[in-house]
């Protein structure tokens, strides 16, 4: 989560200065984001990432030095306290497949309007996961959805929807008129039926099992 009080430091990785220059000018538009830092290629956005402590990492999949796979492994094995955002021509489904596998926070494909992207980096900033559904459709085929789900009760569902668009345990507590322990003693019950050891983990789950999503 960041600090509603500050803008959202965001930095840029693309090897193409047009699409660089095209998403610093629609950020910068917007009175809650920030461009901290742009990079052409892999070990420049690990070297401002450590420099600039970004909230939001936008980046392509294809750079030189090191592809965006590389970086989004090299983040999540150093336990970087960024957020990851794929910026994709949805080319490849088997990078996309391991970019979600390699927990990326959300998606962002270059063919969406402005405002889409503009909205996927405020929503990943403040702790959801968004995974279009072109996207999902891409890394997950119809035949395997949902066996996982169809372990967990109906509440359980629920409880595991509402964790899945970013909300804490007190909301979801609100959300479904019961007490915050109670969602707490769900959340056990889903992570065991998963096979998943945290919030994030199960999330990646229930949208690749073809739980429904923010689009």
């Amino acid at each position: 989560m960041t600090d509603l009080n500050r803008p959202i430091r965001v930095a840029l990785a693309d090897d193409h200065e047009l699409v660089l220059e095209g998403l610093r000018g629609l950020l910068e538009r917007e009175t809650d984001l920030e461009v901290v830092a742009t990079a052409t290629d892999g070990e420049g956005l690990l070297t401002i990432i450590d420099r600039d402590r970004p909230d939001v990492v936008v980046m392509d999949l294809a750079m030189p030095t090191r592809d965006g796979l590389s970086c989004l492994s090299e983040i999540r094995r150093r336990g970087l306290p960024v957020k990851v955002v794929i910026l994709t021509a949805f080319g490849d489904g088997g990078a996309l497949q391991s970019a979600w596998e390699m927990q990326a926070d959300g998606f962002a494909l270059k063919t969406d309007p402005p405002r889409q992207t503009v909205a996927t980096i405020r929503n990943v900033a403040h702790g959801q996961i968004v995974f279009p559904r072109v996207v999902r459709q891409a890394v997950s085929g119809p035949a395997v959805q949902g066996h996982l789900l169809a372990r967990l009760t109906q509440r359980e569902r629920d409880v595991l929807r509402l964790l899945s668009e970013g909300l804490p345990n007190a909301q979801i507590a609100e959300r479904l008129v019961v007490q915050e322990s109670t969602v707490k003693y769900h959340l056990q019950n889903i992570f065991q039926k998963l096979g998943v050891t945290n919030r994030t983990e199960a999330a990646q789950v229930y949208y690749r099992e073809g739980g429904s999503v923010e689009r």
